[in-house]
């Protein structure tokens, strides 16, 4: 028995486009802003991990879990991190064999004083934008899609 391949309908696929794109110009939106405090939207997602973590440090396999970068990726932007004086790289305390990423004081300087305004951007560019409903619905599809691909 043969399956045939179903493909998106053209509905289905301007949604997509929507989604995409959409997607790409919120990101852009929030990047410019850090940008212009300082930070690339990278450099934020590595402080944020690293400002929640016990003793503001992880080791470099469960910061790259945590931010959801490939260990190769993660290892570029620690060393362009690392020559700005934001993190450091030490020893793991545990296992000699690891290294672990510690926020640097320089680090959590810049990483408070871009927060707030960070937050007040994303209450500008993403939540004023939509209703409670709209922003309710929103979670439950970002929630869906999760669940869609941690099944694959």
């Amino acid at each position: 028995m043969t399956t045939t391949r179903r493909f998106p309908t053209r509905e289905e696929l301007r949604i997509w486009r929507d989604f995409i794109e959409t997607g790409e110009a919120v990101r852009s939106a929030m990047a410019a802003r850090l940008q212009r405090d300082g930070l690339s939207s990278g450099d934020y997602t590595v402080l944020l991990a690293l400002s929640e973590a016990p003793g503001r440090r992880l080791r470099s396999s469960e910061l790259a879990a945590t931010v959801g970068w490939e260990r190769s990726r993660l290892s570029h932007h620690l060393g362009r991190m690392e020559k700005r004086g934001l993190i450091r790289r030490e020893e793991c305390l545990t296992d000699n064999r690891g290294a672990e990423a510690v926020l640097a004081p320089a680090g959590l300087e810049i990483f408070q004083q871009v927060n707030r305004p960070h937050l007040r951007d994303i209450r500008e560019i993403f939540v004023d934008a939509l209703t409670p409903a709209q922003l309710e619905a929103t979670g439950e599809i970002m929630a869906a899609l999760r669940e869609h691909l941690a099944r694959e």
